[in-house]
């Protein structure tokens, strides 16, 4: 019992530490950007730097540059509504080991470390695929000022849809895999490739569950302290909450409502 509860210390321990180091390397990073300004665009918008080269950059330094920002990020995002996941998996790993001791607990930290690996593995995945599509998109923004001028409607659309998609069944199927989780009726082998798989299906669902979320993080501004904030507490409590698919479908609402708030001033009508 002693053993127990200091492995459960020390795991929520070193959890919050990386919390703690993630949130605070992002914040610097925003405030870095912020720094250096935006770049005001036709249609009274502006656009973020995350999507160009600084000043004697190569587009292969600048995506490294973006692609550990963007890690760094998803940590501290992610890493809340990760970690009963990560401690549930613990505990059943364990549960299927007759190991004790030093040794024991050592090898169960490193199937549980190798799972957190897996599943920010996809989230890097999607990362990389963000990049150049933001790059595209901001290209072709600063060629065409008319398409430029289209942005805030289109922001709002992609908010609409996004609001839309957490009432539909998909949400709720990757929503319910996403809480799924072993040591509630079912355990795994204590074995790194089923760590690592287990780590990627997890990724995976959390990635199709928080696509619209994270499309809004997009949209709005991947560098906005306050757009994380929002979508990190909304995707740790549909996560975590005890009703997690009405949950959803509150902030659906609220996400929807905004959407029809920004389509309409984006058009002068509000």
């Amino acid at each position: 019992m002693v053993s127990e509860r200091a492995s459960q210390r020390a795991f929520f321990g070193v959890s919050a530490l990386l919390f703690a180091a993630s949130a605070a390397v992002t914040i610097v990073w925003c405030a870095s950007m912020s720094a250096m300004g935006e770049m005001p665009m036709p249609g009274g918008w502006t656009m973020s730097m995350a999507w160009m080269r600084m000043p004697g950059q190569t587009w292969p330094g600048a995506a490294a540059s973006f692609l550990g920002m963007w890690v760094v990020m998803m940590v501290a995002m992610m890493l809340p509504s990760l970690v009963p996941m990560l401690w549930r998996y613990r505990q059943s790993v364990g549960s299927t080991r007759r190991a004790a001791g030093r040794t024991g607990e050592t090898r169960l930290g490193r199937l549980t470390a190798l799972v957190g690996v897996g599943y920010f593995f996809v989230w890097t995945v999607f990362g990389m695929a963000a990049f150049p599509l933001g790059v595209a998109l901001a290209t072709v923004e600063m060629q065409q000022p008319a398409l430029a001028r289209a942005v805030p409607i289109a922001v709002g659309v992609v908010v609409l849809i996004a609001g839309a998609l957490q009432f539909t069944a998909w949400k709720a199927h990757h929503l319910a895999c996403c809480r799924e989780a072993p040591g509630r009726g079912r355990t795994l082998p204590a074995d790194a490739g089923t760590a690592w798989r287990h780590g990627l299906r997890l990724g995976l669902h959390c990635s199709y569950c928080c696509a619209g979320l994270t499309a809004i993080l997009l949209v709005i501004g991947v560098m906005d302290l306050r757009a994380m904030a929002v979508v990190t507490a909304a995707i740790t409590v549909e996560r975590l909450a005890p009703a997690g698919e009405r949950v959803a479908r509150a902030t659906g609402a609220v996400v929807v409502g905004a959407g029809l708030f920004l389509i309409a001033r984006a058009a002068g009508l509000g």
